[in-house]
This record gives C-alpha cells, sequence and structure tokens, in this order.
C-alpha cells in the first residue's frame, strides 16, 4: 500500500484530493437531505461522465494529434497529455534523424566507387547501390528478394558464395560488357546478414594480362640466345688453350648463365600455373615415395645441412598433378637447404588427419623476421637480397609453390622465427586423399 501511494504524482494526489472533497460533500448534503446514498450515486455519476469526457477528449486526440493541439486538461488527465506530447515528441526528433542518417547513407552509397549488395541468409537481394546495380544489371521493383546466384550465373562466384574459398574473393568477367569484376563478402557478424562488396578490376586485369603475356613471351624468346651463349661458355672453359687469366671470368660468366637459365624456367613455369590451363591430368601421386626420393638428392649434395630426416605418418595418395606436386616440395626443400648452415637440421613430414593432407618442412636456418612473412610468395620478394643472389636463387620458388598449391585447392603456412629457423607447411583438401592401405608408418 505504502509503494502504491508513494508512486502518485501530484497530479495524482490533486485529483484523489478532488474526489475525496466531492465525496465529503456528498455525504454532507445527503445527511442534510437524509438521503445520503443518492448524493454518492449522483457525486459517482457526475464523476464517472467527466472521466469518460475526458478519456474521449484524449483518445480524439491521440487519433488526431498531427493537426489538432493538446487538449488543456488539469489533473491525471493532464499529466497523461504531458507526458504523451513529450514521447511523441521524442519519436518526431529520432525519426527525423534516422530519416536524416538515412538519406545520407544513400548519398554517401550512390558515391561509392565499388558496389554493395546486402544479402539475406539464403543469399536473397534485400538492398544495393546504384553502383551494384549498373554493373550487376539490378532492379530494385524486379530482383529485390531474388537469390543472387540466380542473377550472376557465374561457377566461381556461386563457388565462392558456397564455400568463401578463395579468401580473397572471387574475380569473373561480364562477357556482356568484357567487365572484370571481383565479389569480396564482407561478414556483419550475423548470418542473417552478409555485405556483398563488388569491384571493377578490369583496368587491373588488363595489366596482370600484359605482364603475364610479356613475362611469357620474354622468357621463350631469351631462351634460345641464352641457349647459344652457354654453349660458347662451355666451350671456352674445355678448351685448353684459353688464356688461365679468362679461367675465372669464364667460370662466373657461366654461373651467371646457369643461374639465367633457372629464372627463365622458373618463369615459365610460373605462367603456366598463373595461365590457369590444365596440361596435365590429375592422378593419384605418391607423395611418401617423391619426399623419400627428394631427400635422397638432398643427401647426395656436397654442402647440405648434417641431419635431414624424413617422418611419413600415412602412406595415403594425393590426387594432383605429379609434376606440380613435386615443384612445390622441390622448392620448399630447396629453400630450407639454401639457407640452413651445415650443423643444421631439416625435417620432411607427411600425414592425414580429419582436415585433410598435410606436408610439412621445417629448418633450423636462418629464420625470417615476422613482418616479410606475409610478402615471402611475391615475385622476386627477397628477405636479403645480397644473401639470395649469392646463393643463385630466382626469387619465384614460393610464388610457384602459392600458385601450383591453389590449382590443388590447397593452403600455404609459414611460421618463422629469426635465429631459430622456419616451418613451411601446406594443408590440403580431405577430398583429395586416397587412402592405400593401414596406417604404414616410417622414419629415416
Amino acid at each position: 500500500m505504502k509503494k502504491i501511494l508513494s508512486a502518485f504524482s501530484p497530479s495524482g494526489w490533486q485529483s484523489v484530493s478532488r474526489l475525496g472533497l466531492a465525496l465529503a460533500v456528498a455525504v454532507v448534503i445527503g445527511l442534510i437531505a437524509g438521503r445520503v446514498a443518492l448524493a454518492l450515486a449522483i457525486t459517482f455519476g457526475v464523476y464517472s461522465i467527466s472521466q469518460v469526457r475526458n478519456a474521449l477528449r484524449v483518445e480524439y486526440w491521440l487519433r488526431h494529434r498531427r493537426v489538432e493541439t493538446p487538449p488543456d486538461m488539469s489533473g491525471v488527465w493532464g499529466e497523461l497529455v504531458t507526458i504523451v506530447s513529450r514521447i511523441y515528441r521524442r519519436k518526431q526528433f529520432h525519426r527525423a534523424r534516422v530519416t536524416g542518417l538515412l538519406r545520407e547513407f544513400r548519398r554517401l552509397t550512390s558515391a561509392m566507387p565499388e558496389g554493395a549488395v546486402l544479402l539475406g541468409p539464403d543469399h536473397e537481394i534485400l538492398w544495393f547501390n546504384g553502383r551494384a546495380g549498373e554493373w550487376l544489371r539490378l532492379r530494385r521493383k524486379r530482383d529485390v528478394g531474388i537469390r543472387i546466384e540466380n542473377l550472376v550465373r557465374h561457377p566461381t562466384f556461386i563457388d565462392y558464395l558456397k564455400t568463401g574459398h578463395p579468401s580473397e574473393g572471387a574475380i569473373v568477367q561480364d562477357l556482356e560488357t568484357d567487365r572484370w569484376l571481383a565479389f569480396n563478402i564482407v561478414r556483419t557478424g550475423t548470418a542473417e546478414r552478409q555485405l556483398l562488396m563488388v569491384r571493377d578490376v578490369s583496368q587491373e586485369q588488363q595489366l596482370q594480362s600484359m605482364r603475364k603475356d610479356f613475362v611469357a613471351n620474354a622468357s621463350h624468346e631469351l631462351r634460345s640466345p641464352l641457349t647459344v651463349i652457354s654453349g660458347y661458355l662451355d666451350a671456352l672453359a674445355d678448351d685448353d688453350n684459353l688464356d688461365p687469366t679468362w679461367s675465372s671470368p669464364v667460370l662466373e660468366m657461366r654461373r651467371q648463365a646457369e643461374r639465367m637459365r633457372t629464372i627463365i624456367k622458373d618463369l615459365l613455369e610460373l605462367s603456366k600455373l598463373e595461365s590457369g590451363e590444365h596440361t596435365q591430368e590429375e592422378q593419384p601421386v605418391d607423395m611418401a615415395g617423391m619426399l623419400a626420393l627428394l631427400r635422397k638428392e638432398v643427401m647426395a649434395l656436397d654442402e647440405r645441412p648434417r641431419n635431414v630426416r624424413l617422418q611419413l605418418d600415412s602412406d595415403a595418395l594425393l590426387k594432383g598433378v605429379e609434376s606440380e606436386l613435386h615443384s612445390i616440395a622441390s622448392n620448399l626443400i630447396t629453400n630450407a637447404v639454401k639457407y640452413t648452415p651445415t650443423e643444421g637440421e631439416i625435417e620432411l613430414r607427411w600425414w592425414v588427419d580429419d582436415a585433410g593432407a598435410h606436408l610439412a618442412v621445417r629448418d633450423t636456418g636462418v629464420g625470417i623476421a615476422e613482418e616479410h612473412i606475409p610478402r615471402l610468395t611475391e615475385r622476386f620478394y627477397r628477405v636479403d637480397p645480397g644473401r639470395a643472389r649469392s646463393m643463385g636463387g630466382s626469387g619465384l620458388g614460393l610464388a610457384i609453390v602459392k600458385h601450383a598449391l591453389q590449382r590443388h585447392e590447397a593452403t600455404l603456412q609459414i611460421q618463422s622465427k629469426e635465429g631459430v629457423g622456419s616451418t613451411f607447411t601446406c594443408h590440403f583438401p580431405r577430398a583429395r586423399v586416397i587412402p592405400r592401405s593401414t596406417g604404414v608408418l616410417a622414419t629415416a
């Protein structure tokens, strides 16, 4: 009871006081007239009529509050009108603010150089800006609510929507306009909404294509003259009548010619991988046997780490192109040999688990600083240019590994610490694993 009484506002107490005073007057008049019940009934009747009248006035104002001014009332009804008016003004303020923000958002999205499409849980179109509508030929009245796969019918894009791979997004070509579009999904923190960003990358694709063509053509054209030069240098080196003072320069020229041959070979291989053309059919590849042969080749080198271990935790086969898988393993092992001192150690490991197949090459070499790791798979990127050139590397090995792995839906994980060593791990999808027999474990 105390809580109820304490909750009364001054207007509430005023109304209660008025009702109490009216009832007291009615009791007095009823006592004088000898009709107390009648006096109370009349008082309650008048009070009820006044309350109904006030309720009707408030109800009429609520229905026409856009054009009607608030009624001038006192007591509880006046307080109620004041509260409703305050809530209504606050609502109008927030509505105007939200409307302004929405208009500003539309202006900003219209000015965006990229396209944006908001997708629902089933990839249905909820909203898109003008740029996306132009590039994807979308119409609001016609296409809102339609699944975007039904409008952008490109296998690469559909696979990206389903799997989220590749992580950097999907690039497709619009055959009608010859425009290249890059699609990237931005997660909004909930599965109910996804924001699809669209960029026009036609110019970048044209430049990329020109660069690839130039590298491929230049590499092909350089092979013939380089072969001639190498032949003459070999002849000079084998000539017994050659002036001894020329022996050292000819030897250096032969070494540099061999290095150029390696670079051209790697450039041609990289161009082939980047072209996306599969010249060989995929077949089951014995990765365990391949690693064993590569280890034997390393052990036959004059300069190599003292300890080269091979750990085979599975004899499973891997579906892929054997030459490309050999290139992946060979490049990773070659890098480990180059940057690991003779007193160091290299470990090759092949294993299979629920996530798929894995190939790891661990070394105890010089290691790589953390800031260099994201750029290691770029063409010609070198952490220490002077050291790399003295070792005769082409700077293309990890770029070849990256593209070859992409052809096999695989990823490369790099862990390294300066002065401690590096671990390069290739992760292949489970679908490419082909069991051969029950687990055969081997260590060499």
